[in-house]
């Protein structure tokens, strides 16, 4: 498997996000889309030439960032691509300055849960548009 950084504007990761927009829709309703910070850096996972996951890191501040758009098609599920994919966006995270990594996830995700919990995530209050959302988790990591 590759892992390999993408502009925001690449189709094979247009596809995936719009195929994780469609997942959250169907199980938790329709939502507002929020944008992506412009200066976010993007991975894709590759295999067999064919992009199966994705996912981002957007700065809050200068010691902060943001996991975003974390994503794995379904029939790659299971196979450690979001462990692998997860290892690269922390790293990328480290490599622009950031000490600390944060993200939401639905009550709908529990596989997300625990692997964020699995890989040293701890829960941390709701913040920004998440915090009157009591069906989302909020989770930080130092990195």
């Amino acid at each position: 498997m590759l892992i390999e950084e993408r502009p925001a504007d690449d189709e094979a990761l247009s596809g995936l996000v719009a195929a994780a927009f469609a997942e959250l829709v169907a199980k938790y309703g329709p939502e507002g889309r929020s944008g992506v910070h412009p200066e976010a850096g993007f991975l894709v996972a590759v295999t067999g030439g064919r992009a199966v996951g994705c996912g981002a890191v957007q700065p809050v501040d200068a010691a902060t960032g943001e996991l975003k758009r974390m994503y794995v098609v379904p029939d790659h599920r299971g196979r450690g691509v979001a462990r692998s994919l997860l290892k690269a966006l922390e790293d990328l995270a480290r490599a622009r300055g950031h000490a600390v990594l944060r993200l939401a996830t639905g009550h709908l995700q529990p596989e997300a849960i625990n692997l964020y919990r699995s890989s040293g995530y701890e829960p941390i209050p709701p913040y920004g548009k998440y915090v009157n959302v009591p069906t989302t988790f909020c989770f930080a990591k130092v990195l």
